[in-house]
């Protein structure tokens, strides 16, 4: 049986989840069809989404066409769950892009299909809605070539559009001129057909058309109803006929990527993998590999007590208790395993970071005093879930989220209630800086000047952006016992976390270029207490400059309103790249510093007259300008000795 795994992407109300309703209704997975307004549906089984009628967390469910089998992933559509959108893009084989034909090209429909261009993910668009009064035809086509991608092709057309007795028919086929003129961009020999007046045949033109959409230069479009069902079928037989299978090399080694996590009421870990390649059976031991914040590799073993295979029921490779190329599982019996995380094999370094860092921090604290622990447990189970919701513990005790936005901040609060018992207060959102060091600084505190029964060396040096956190040794190998070498170098990476100011130093060169220790006397914590004076001394010497994250955005608004709008954005410190004039808009693209997205957000529909659009997304950071903030210290500050020591001589107590 063949296997293609595809992602239901779209904005914000537009349907998504009600065309997945329909497509395991029309396929006999479910019974009845659920409904996003009555809080019935299948994949938002947590009560928050059917409550706001939003999906929040990727849900999986599969059916069957003929000998195809589909597994379907309904993702989050709200920009703030954007991080969501792309991790479960990297585990598919295709996706289909739902928009309104009533609301049409929205601003997060710009957002998901960017990322699709860029992934080269082949894609299906359904437009939804045509039963409803206001839904457009030819007019919405128009608009999502000029806003979207040009090359989109209809496959269907629509009778009785914006009614109840709405209807659908192919049209492809029997006007293949229009789609082969389209292919034709991407093809000399089907363009030397055309102009000597050979039209391809059904057959020909379908397969040429499979393969610009597996390789992301065509898109095809069928307009349709989730709720009253026209247009699906068409939809079903894209899927079948243009999106490419899944790979099913099943005697490769085995690699494989963890998406999601979920925790049944026992407390137990269930890990849903998608297996590109070889095969995973119950009680198989699996290495499993993290690429961490700072660039790093790190790795855990497990053994896989049980696994459900989505479609299992399904004739064919899909079967319970093995896991096969191509298909997603449950897999439990791993308990260090996190979203992202790598099964059998690393991947490429730095894949992980597809999409960016969360820009903004909030501290949370419990509504009712002695909660504090429990408060923290539950923010880092959260975490485990998703290892962009950063936790620490503040200075005062308080914990700290990291985060996208305030509806996020809103869904963990309401995720602690309920789940975890715990009401919790959260404070105003702020910014999330870093560090970067700006030139070259060593430090050495010698055994016997050190307060511990340790000596320790470090150099520290500016690396290009992007490298994350590098160390390496530049002292004899073997001159040091290996478990005081760990604890030096696991120290350092904890220590930046925290740099001159407070926040997370990145993209630097760790040295180790000194060590000593006694045989007797020295441990693994002398050498963990006594890195961090070290690290920060050389830190001082080499100085840092703080960096704040910025959003590369684009703004369209009406002609007559560029100058205004652009020096509205320059007011709020955008540095603009480009500007593009359309028929009757301007595009103005550009970065612009997170803190100020929130300013030029609400300000924008007052300026255009409601007439603005908006896109941005988190997108790298810029030398901030001005005092640099700084963050309270939760380790110490081994900035200063004698307070650092003072700190470690309480917790001994």
């Amino acid at each position: 049986m063949k296997l293609v795994n595809i992602g239901i992407l779209a904005h914000i109300d537009a349907g998504k989840t009600s065309l997945t309703e329909r497509l395991l209704f029309d396929h006999g997975v479910i019974d009845s069809l659920g409904s996003v307004d009555a809080g019935t549906t299948q994949t938002d089984s947590n009560e928050i989404e059917r409550r706001r009628g939003i999906t929040i967390r990727t849900a999986v469910a599969s059916f069957a066409v003929g000998d195809l089998q589909v597994n379907l992933i309904d993702t989050p559509g709200h920009s703030e769950f954007i991080a969501e959108v792309e991790r479960a893009l990297k585990i598919l084989d295709g996706a289909v892009l739902v928009l309104s034909a009533v609301e049409g090209v929205q601003a997060q429909t710009r957002v998901i299909m960017k990322t699709l261009q860029t992934m080269r993910l082949p894609t299906l668009i359904f437009i939804n809605k045509i039963d409803r009064m206001g839904a457009r035809g030819d007019e919405l086509l128009a608009e999502m070539r000029s806003r979207l991608c040009p090359r989109i092709i209809p496959m269907n057309r629509v009778e009785n559009l914006g009614t109840a007795a709405v209807r659908t028919a192919e049209t492809w086929a029997r006007k293949p001129m229009p789609v082969a003129e389209i292919l034709a961009d991407n093809d000399e020999a089907l363009l030397a057909d055309l102009v000597s007046g050979k039209v391809p045949n059904r057959g020909r033109l379908l397969a040429m058309l499979a393969g610009q959409t597996a390789a992301g230069l065509a898109y095809p479009a069928f307009f349709g109803s989730a709720r009253g069902g026209q247009g699906v079928p068409e939809l079903v037989g894209g899927v079948r006929d243009l999106l490419p299978s899944a790979s099913n090399d099943e005697a490769a080694a085995v690699q494989g990527t963890t998406f999601a996590i979920e925790r049944g009421k026992n407390g137990e870990k269930t890990a849903y993998v998608r297996l590109f390649s070889g095969t995973v059976r119950a009680r198989d031991h699996v290495r499993c590999f993290r690429h961490e914040a700072d660039g790093t590799v790190t790795e855990h073993f497990g053994q896989v007590s049980g696994l459900d295979v989505i479609g299992g029921a399904v004739p064919g490779p899909a079967r319970r208790g093995t896991l096969t190329a191509g298909n997603i599982a449950k897999i439990r019996g791993l308990p260090a395993i996190r979203v992202g995380d790598r099964i059998g094999s690393p991947g490429t370094p730095g894949e992980q970071e597809h999409f960016a860092r969360p820009s903004l921090e909030t501290l949370v604290r419990p509504l009712q005093r002695g909660n504090s622990s429990r408060l923290h447990a539950a923010l880092l189970t959260l975490a485990e879930q998703d290892p962009l919701i950063s936790t620490r513990t503040a200075a005062d005790g308080r914990t700290s989220v990291l985060l996208y936005g305030e509806i996020q901040k809103e869904i963990i609060a309401e995720t602690l209630a309920r789940d975890f018992g715990v009401d919790a207060i959260f404070e105003p959102s702020q910014t999330v800086y870093l560090e970067r060091v700006a030139g070259c600084g060593a430090a050495i505190i010698e055994m016997g000047k050190s307060p511990f029964v340790a000596g320790v060396g470090l150099r520290i040096e500016a690396a290009p952006a992007g490298s994350g956190v590098v160390f390496q040794r530049d002292t004899e190998l073997g001159a040091l016992p290996l478990a005081f070498h760990r604890a030096i170098q696991d120290t350092v990476r904890q220590a930046l976390t925290q740099g001159l100011y407070g926040w997370v130093v990145t993209d630097c060169t760790i040295t180790l270029i000194h060590t000593a220790f006694d045989n007797a006397c020295s441990t693994g914590s002398d050498f963990r207490n006594l890195t961090p004076l070290v690290l920060m001394q050389a830190l001082i010497r080499a100085a840092t400059k703080v960096y704040e994250p910025c959003h590369s955005f684009e703004v369209e608004v009406p002609a007559d309103l560029l100058t205004p709008i652009t020096t509205r954005l320059l007011s709020l410190e955008a540095r603009i790249r480009d500007t593009a004039a359309g028929p009757t808009t301007w595009i103005i693209a550009g970065d612009i510093p997170a803190r100020q997205v929130h300013a030029i957000t609400t300000q924008l529909p007052e300026l255009t007259s409601g007439e603005g659009v908006w896109w941005s997304r988190a997108d790298g950071d810029r030398l901030l300008n001005g005092p640099a903030p700084t963050r309270a210290r939760t380790d110490g500050n081994p900035l200063n000795a004698a307070e650092y020591l003072f700190h470690l001589s309480r917790r001994v107590r």
